[in-house]
Formats: C-alpha cells, sequence, structure tokens
C-alpha cells in the first residue's frame, strides 16, 4: 500500500510548512461528506501516531492513518496551476464515481 507525491506537490507543501514554522508533514485522509459519499481532507500534521503510515518523497512526509489507506491506495498526490486556479489534485486509481462539482468521490 502506498501514497505518492508528485515534485511539484512536495515543493508546495515544504512551503507552507516553512511559512508555518513547525510541522513534521502532511496528513492525507478522507471523510464522510458531499455527494458521492466522501471528501479528501488535508491538514498539517505536527506529531505522527502510532497506527498512521509514513510515505516520504522529496522531502516531504504523507501522513495517512489506516482507515483512509483502504480508499486512497496508489493515490498521487500532484500540484497544478490553471489559469487563476491552482491547487491539490488527487489522482486517485479507485474512485468509480465522483459528484459534479468534484468535491466528493465514491470508492
Amino acid at each position: 500500500m502506498a501514497v505518492t507525491i508528485t515534485e511539484t506537490a512536495a515543493t508546495r507543501v515544504r512551503h507552507f510548512l516553512d511559512n508555518r514554522g513547525k510541522g513534521v508533514g502532511l496528513r492525507l485522509g478522507v471523510k464522510t461528506s458531499g455527494c458521492s459519499g466522501m471528501a479528501y481532507v488535508l491538514e498539517f500534521v505536527d506529531e505522527v501516531n502510532e497506527d498512521d503510515q509514513v510515505f516520504d518523497q522529496f522531502g516531504v512526509k504523507v501522513i495517512v492513518d489506516a482507515k483512509s489507506l483502504l480508499y486512497i491506495d496508489g493515490t498521487e498526490l500532484d500540484f497544478t496551476k490553471e489559469g487563476l486556479n491552482e491547487g491539490f489534485k488527487f489522482n486517485n486509481p479507485n474512485v468509480t464515481d465522483e459528484c459534479g462539482c468534484g468535491e466528493s468521490f465514491h470508492v
């Protein structure tokens, strides 16, 4: 089981962590939400929990709890900029359906 991060996303996360002044990495998880059932959650992590999986790439730790990993195994976290819009993009091979607004997904 694995979650990956692109170099572009890792650079952006390092920038956020540097500006924040603390943190060991970025937590990627899921929560029940939206039209399709699940939504991604991103938050900075100051402390890794015992049951967390840690994936380290390009000098950035992506931390995932065991429950979320079931839904996002194989996901690549990217950072994209299209015109005036920029943000993190989740390339999750497990997704079978997404809502029209792109805020939630179903596996």
